[in-house]
């Protein structure tokens, strides 16, 4: 018996509202940022810091997703291997 887990996608609802939730958020701390009473330096360094925060979430989610895939890899084989020994030995088999 094999527990296949199933593959879940998402909708396209939801990849929609992931979009439109981010792009609102990117968009509201760029102006955020644009209407502060400051130097353009201060300004520019907000900027940059925001752009950095987005694109390192960007990478560690992409990492955590493979280490995840990775993991069910090796667990599938393991469980394979499994599923052949089991079919290959004989209970009654004399020693």
């Amino acid at each position: 018996m094999s527990d296949t887990p199933v593959k879940q996608q998402s909708t396209a609802a939801f990849y929609g509202q992931a979009v439109a939730s981010f792009s609102i958020a990117l968009a509201a701390t760029a102006v955020g940022i644009y209407q502060l009473d400051t130097s353009a330096w201060v300004r520019g360094f907000l900027a940059i810091a925001v752009l950095y925060l987005v694109t390192s979430a960007f990478t560690l989610a992409k990492v955590i997703r493979d280490r995840q895939e990775a993991g069910q890899i090796v667990s599938r084989v393991d469980q394979a291997r499994l599923e052949k020994l089991l079919a290959e030995h004989d209970p009654f088999e004399k020693l």
